[in-house]
């Protein structure tokens, strides 16, 4: 009895370390390929493979929040004074978003219901372009299949952060970066203690604060938010280390793969064909939006698309600065789309004919 008990508590262990080391080794194989984000689209490939396959992969919580907190603090370290000139020429795009995040749901909801056959309530959860977290609790309190609402969301970033880079590169002729978004750290013995100390104040607090006042995506928001106050007040110019934001996007990447763990391959195929489609569709809703409001305003296509993409907060912010695209203008606009989605998640209960 102790024995099988004391298996029991191991398993985790051993579980999270399988898929740290399956992040890491297709991390690395990646980057020795020169592909575009290497260390997280690695991690990504060789866990989600595993955990589709059978594989019981599964990454430690606390871990998980912390590495979100390190990219957090990296994002905002990106912020510079600079950028709150720039921001008063955001408002039509941030404006469009409300538009965007309406006729995306509408329309993929909608595609669901009629082409995949999903119930009204799994399908408006499984459209909404944001907010994983909270679609899947909302959603199944509702009656929904809190499943594939999941799988779907899972399944849509997953096929995002793998599309747009590879978009970018076939069709605008993209180059990565030296050291791709990993890049942008310093040596470890490169930062001063007094930056250290600023930096995993941020991380620190950033993320407690966040969950005390029960922001969404607060574990990114809040460190991202007290650097980019940090650097923007000028009281340090440190960024994190290069290897802490590699093994951050290994963790994260890790996370997403890990999800598919011990969801049936039936299962998983039938949601992937049906994302593929509802994936598609929000990526031309996003195109169509990013390329109307380029001819309206001074602002770039480029730009426009990734932060209208429809992939997690995280996940975009990352492939923006391996693009070396704005990261403050991308992330911006994920985490209005994000409070946006949450905002609005409520009209659902009204669609569904649901008392509240």
């Amino acid at each position: 009895m102790n024995a099988e008990d004391g298996s029991r508590r191991s398993r985790p262990w051993g579980a999270w370390a399988v898929t740290l080391g399956l992040g890491a080794g297709g991390g690395g194989v990646f980057a020795a390929l020169g592909l575009p984000l290497p260390w997280m689209l690695g991690a990504i490939t060789a866990t989600t493979a595993v955990a589709v396959a059978g594989g019981r992969l599964d990454v430690a919580g606390p871990l998980r929040v912390g590495m979100i907190g390190v990219l957090g603090v990296m994002l905002g370290s990106a912020f510079h004074t600079e950028m709150l000139d720039q921001m008063v020429h955001w408002w039509p795009s941030l404006c469009g978003l409300l538009a965007y995040v309406l006729v995306s749901t509408l329309v993929v909801a909608a595609w669901l219901r009629r082409v995949v056959g999903y119930d009204p309530v799994t399908a408006w959860f499984s459209a909404a372009p944001g907010g994983l977290n909270q679609m899947i609790l909302m959603g199944g309190a509702l009656g929904g299949d809190d499943r594939v609402i999941a799988l779907s969301h899972g399944i849509r970033i997953l096929l995002v952060v793998f599309t747009v880079p590879a978009a970018f590169a076939l069709l605008a002729g993209y180059e990565r970066p030296d050291g791709g978004a990993a890049g942008i750290g310093a040596a470890w013995d490169g930062i001063a203690l007094i930056d250290a100390g600023w930096l995993v104040g941020c991380g620190v607090i950033g993320v407690l604060g966040a969950r005390a006042l029960n922001i969404p995506a607060g574990m990114l928001i809040g460190p991202m938010a007290l650097s980019a106050l940090v650097h923007g007040l000028g009281w340090t110019a440190s960024h994190p280390p290069a290897l802490a934001v590699a093994a951050a996007q290994v963790v994260v990447g890790s996370g997403i793969g890990a999800r598919f763990s011990g969801v049936p391959a039936r299962a998983v195929a039938r949601v992937f064909l049906a994302s593929i489609g509802s994936t598609a569709v929000l990526l031309g809703i996003t195109v169509a939006f990013a390329g109307a409001l380029s001819l309206v305003t001074s602002l770039p296509p480029r730009e426009l698309i990734l932060a209208y993409a429809p992939g997690g907060v995280v996940e975009m912010s990352l492939v923006s600065l391996a693009l070396g695209v704005d990261v403050a203008f991308v992330s911006t606009h994920h985490i209005a789309r994000i409070l946006l989605i949450v905002l609005l998640a409520p009209l659902a209960v009204r669609l569904s004919g649901r008392p509240q």
